[in-house]
C-alpha cells in the first residue's frame, strides 16, 4: 500500500494529470448536457441560455475551440522557452517547479478542456429540416468556459512570471527542506532508548543483494518493521535514502536471516526525490547558490538569500534530533536505517557555498553572521561545534582569497563574534 500511495502521489504530479482529468470532466459534462437536451428540452424561462440556431452554434463553437487550443499552444511554448533560459542560472530544479504547480496545471487544463468541450459538442450539431439539433445548453457552457479561459490567461502570465522569480524558487526549495526535515526528525521528547548493536553482530547474517538499479527513493519502514518481527530477526540497511543501488550490490543484512519480502519495502526509481531524502533537499538549494556564485552569473545576493533559507531550516532544529535509526517492535530491536546526523546536513549545506564563495567578502560576511545567528538558537555542543568548524574554513579561506583590508577587517570582526558564541 506504501509502495501504491507513493506511485500514486508521483503520478498525480505529473504535468499531465490535472489536465487530463479536466478533460475527462469535460466530455463527460458535453455528453450530460447533450442528452439532457435530447430528453428534456430547454426548460421555459431560461433566458440566459443560447438561443441562436444550427450555423450561429457551429460558428461559435468552431471559433471556442480553434482560439483556446491555438493561445494554449502558444503561450506555452513561450513560456517553457522563457523557464529553459532562465533555468541555466538556477538549475533543472525550476523546470520541475512550474511542472508540478497546481496553477499551471489547471491552467493548461482549463484550455484543453475548453477544447474537448467545444469539439464534442460540435460533432453533435445537426442542421436541415428533418431532425434539427441545437445543443443550447452546452452552447452557454462553452461560452463561460471561453471566458474561464480569459481569466485563466491573466492569472497564468501574473502566475509564472512569479515561477521565475529567484526568491520565489528559493522558498519554495526552502519549504521543500522543512517538511523533509520534519519527516527525517522528531521532537526531543520523543527520543528513543535503543541502542546500534556492535559490528559483531552481523556476524554470520544474511545479505540482501538488489536485483536492479536506481536512486532508493523510500524505505516503507512500518511494514519492513513488522516483517522482521514476524520473523524474529533484526534487520540492518547498508543504503539509506537517495544513495544510488547498483545492480547486485549490498542493500540489507538480517540477523540471523532476512525476513520475507524484504526488497518490496525497497522502492528503487531512476530519479531523486525530496521525501525522506534530506541530501537531496539541501543540494537544491546549494545548486542555486553554486550557480549563482559562478562568474558568468556573479549574483552574490542569491546566494545570500540560500545562506538566510538554511539558517531558518537549521534554527527549525533548535527542539529537534535525529533519530539513531533504530526501530522497535513490541519492545525489540528490529531495524537499524542509515540516518543524515547535523554534521553530515551542515557539511551538504555550507561546503559548496564555502568552495565557490569564499573570495566574496559579502557572501563571506552573511554567511559568518548566520554560523552566530543560528549558534545561539541551537542547543547542544556538538552542533555549534559542527558550525564552528566550518566558520573556520570559511575564514581560512576568505582570508587566502581576499586581498581589501577593509574587507579583511570586516571577515575577522564577524569572526570574532562566532567565537565569542562558541568558545573552544
Amino acid at each position: 500500500m506504501s509502495r501504491l500511495l507513493f506511485r500514486l502521489g508521483q503520478l498525480s504530479r505529473q504535468f499531465w494529470f490535472v489536465p487530463a482529468l479536466m478533460t475527462l470532466a469535460a466530455l463527460l459534462l458535453a455528453e450530460l448536457g447533450i442528452h439532457l437536451e435530447e430528453r428534456y428540452g430547454v426548460l421555459p424561462g431560461l433566458s440566459f441560455v443560447y438561443g441562436g440556431g444550427e450555423t450561429g452554434s457551429r460558428s461559435l463553437l468552431s471559433a471556442i475551440a480553434s482560439s483556446s487550443i491555438g493561445v494554449a499552444g502558444t503561450v506555452f511554448s513561450i513560456t517553457i522557452a522563457a523557464l529553459s533560459y532562465a533555468a541555466g542560472s538556477m538549475g533543472p530544479r525550476l523546470l520541475d517547479n512550474f511542472t508540478r504547480d497546481r496553477g499551471n496545471q489547471v491552467t493548461l487544463g482549463t484550455f484543453i478542456a475548453t477544447f474537448a468541450f467545444s469539439l464534442y459538442t460540435l460533432r453533435s450539431v445537426q442542421g436541415g429540416e428533418d431532425v434539427p439539433f441545437v445543443p443550447h445548453y452546452n452552447v452557454t457552457f462553452a461560452l463561460l468556459l471561453a471566458l474561464g479561459c480569459i481569466a485563466a490567461l491573466v492569472y497564468y502570465l501574473a502566475h509564472v512570471t512569479g515561477n521565475i522569480n529567484m526568491t520565489r524558487v528559493v522558498n519554495l526549495l526552502r519549504n521543500d527542506l522543512r517538511l523533509t526535515l520534519e519527516e527525517v526528525t522528531r521532537p526531543d521528547a520523543e527520543a528513543s532508548g535503543c541502542r546500534i548493536p556492535p559490528p559483531d553482530f552481523w556476524e554470520g547474517s544474511e545479505t540482501l543483494r538488489a536485483t536492479g538499479g536506481g536512486y532508493l527513493q523510500q524505505v516503507d519502514i512500518a511494514a519492513l518493521t513488522q516483517r522482521a518481527a514476524q520473523a524474529g530477526t533484526v534487520v540492518r540497511l547498508l543504503v539509506r535514502t537517495g544513495d544510488y543501488v547498483f545492480p547486485h550490490m549490498a542493500v540489507a543484512q538480517g540477523q540471523p536471516v532476512l525476513p520475507p519480502r524484504t526488497l518490496d519495502t525497497l522502492l528503487l526509481g531512476d530519479e531523486r526525490v525530496s521525501r525522506q531524502d534530506l541530501e537531496y533537499s539541501v543540494r537544491q538549494l546549494t545548486e542555486v547558490a553554486a550557480r549563482a556564485l559562478s562568474p558568468s552569473t556573479n549574483d552574490p545576493v542569491t546566494a545570500i538569500d540560500v545562506i538566510d533559507r538554511f539558517g531558518d531550516a537549521l534554527c527549525s532544529l533548535r527542539d529537534r534530533e535525529w533519530p539513531n535509526g533504530c526501530h522497535v517492535h513490541g519492545g525489540e530491536l528490529r531495524l537499524i536505517v542509515p540516518t543524515t546526523d547535523f554534521t553530515g546536513l551542515v557539511n551538504t549545506m555550507f561546503r559548496p557555498i564555502r568552495q565557490y564563495g569564499a573570495g566574496d567578502p559579502a557572501v563571506v560576511i552573511r554567511f559568518l553572521e548566520v554560523v552566530n545567528e543560528v549558534a545561539l538558537c541551537l542547543r547542544g555542543p556538538e552542533r555549534r561545534r559542527a558550525l564552528l568548524h566550518h566558520a573556520d574554513l570559511m575564514v581560512h579561506d576568505a582570508m587566502g582569497k581576499i586581498e581589501n583590508p577593509s574587507d579583511r577587517a570586516d571577515v575577522q570582526e564577524r569572526y570574532g563574534r562566532v567565537r565569542a558564541t562558541i568558545p573552544s
